[in-house]
Order: structure tokens, then sequence, then C-alpha cells
């Protein structure tokens, strides 16, 4: 039996993972953003571990969703579900400057991880419309400087997001820390006119938290439907890599720990 965390899964995927997972017999913390939505939640997943309660858009409330996973702990893996989609229609900026769809899909990730370190197994939620990332040397990952294009701007949040999988990968090589495009599947982030398979969004993920399976504990994979994902060739570089834990490092005063403890 694994414990595992899932940040994001009141509801889509990260829900959809979490019944998953209680249905085999394993514990599950939740997460979600505001006290309506965790009640909300309660009522309809009773079997649920637990449940953490937190915006994770603000440097202040990762940290405290972080210090709160730990007290439901420890945990065998953390699925990294939480994120913002390609509808922003303007740069939302968070009290910390940032830009709100960054600080959500890319910074509170880095952030948990970095303060959750004796985790095993490591998921990061990416998405194929990471292929189409445009800032990929992250000179503007903030989008300070370019005019706002939701779409272009998430499409740079997943191909991050490989890019944080691929660092931890290298830096942490005793965990297994991938990536997983789900497809475009009919969640309320993907909406309705999605055509992939909602029915196999969410099991890859299961397979790569409690699967004994070599495939399953590799590590610094991209993972579509259990087998290996298109990858954009600039998320293989390392200096992208190590550049994008300075950010984070950086923009959340939240350094990534030497190895996991």
């Amino acid at each position: 039996m694994s414990r595992v965390f899932i940040t994001g899964s009141a509801d889509g995927l990260g829900l959809m993972l979490g019944r998953l997972l209680t249905e085999e017999h394993h514990e599950v913390v939740l997460h979600a953003r505001n006290e309506q939505r965790a009640a909300s939640v309660r009522q309809s997943f009773p079997t649920a571990a637990g449940i953490v309660v937190g915006d994770v858009s603000t440097v202040e409330a990762m940290r405290s969703v972080a210090e709160d996973a730990a007290a439901h702990g420890p945990f065998d893996a953390v699925v990294h579900n939480v994120g913002i989609g390609f509808r922003e229609p303007r740069r939302v900026e968070t009290v910390d400057g940032l830009s709100h769809l960054w600080a959500v899909n890319v910074l509170a990730p880095y952030v948990l991880t970095a303060l959750m370190p004796g985790v095993r197994r490591l998921v990061y939620l990416s998405s194929g419309m990471h292929l189409g990332a445009e800032d990929t040397d992250l000179r503007d990952a903030n989008w300070v400087k370019r005019r706002w294009n939701g779409a272009a701007a998430y499409s740079d949040s997943k191909f991050q997001d490989v890019l944080l999988a691929f660092a931890i990968a290298r830096r942490w090589p005793h965990v297994s820390s991938n990536a997983v495009s789900p497809g475009w599947v009919a969640t309320r982030m993907g909406g309705p006119g999605a055509r992939d398979d909602l029915d196999q969004a969410h099991r890859t993920q299961a397979w790569l938290v409690t699967s004994d399976a070599p495939e399953a504990l590799a590590t610094g994979q991209l993972l579509y439907h259990r087998a290996p994902g298109q990858v954009h060739p600039d998320a293989l570089d390392r200096e992208r890599q190590d550049r994008l834990l300075r950010i984070c490092a950086e923009a959340s005063g939240v350094p990534l720990p030497a190895g996991p403890q």
C-alpha cells in the first residue's frame, strides 16, 4: 500500500486519480484550493485519508500547503496535478509579482518538491502542448516582456514542468521523477470538445506511483498512456533545466535541497 498526495485534486483528473488509487487500496491525501471545494470533496469522497486546503498561487500559500501536507505524511509519492488551463484572457499578477498561471503551474510544483524532499516518486503533469513552447530559453518565464497569449503561456508552463521533472531526476537520482501528458481530455480544463480517452488520462499517474515494474520505477521520462511520449528536444538540455531551478529558487526564496532526506 502506498500513501500519495495529489495536488489540485478537488475535481478533474486529480480527483479521478484519487478515487482510482483508493479503489486499489492505497491511502490518498487530496488538495483543494479553498474550504468550499474541500467541503464538497469531503462529502463526495469520505474514504480519502485527508485533504489539504490552500490556493497555491502565492509563495506563502505554497509553503503552507507543503507544511500541512507534511503533517499528513510521510508520503511515498506526490502527483503535482495542480494547474491552470490555457484560457486566461490576460496576464494576472499575484501578490508576489508573478504570473498567476506560472506560479500555479510551475512554481508551486517546484516549492512543494523542495519542501517535501523525502518523497521517492514524483509525477509532474505536463501536456502535449509543451511541444509548442515559445520561450524554451526561459528569457521571459513570467511573461513580463511579451504580449499575453494564454495558450502560449500555458504551453511554456507545461514545457517547464517537463524541465522540472527532468531536472529533479538528474539532481536526485534515487528518486523516480517523471512527467505525464494525460492527453486532451474532456475535463473542465480540457473542455467538451476534447477527443482523447478520458478513461486513460489518470491511469499512467497511478501506475507510476504504485507499480514496481521496472518501467514505472524508471526516472526522467515523459509518458503518455504508459508509453514514451514525444519530448521537446530543448527539455533535455541540462543548462535549461538548471536555469529553471535557479529561476524558481529566486522567485520563491526556497532553495532545492542537494538530495532527498
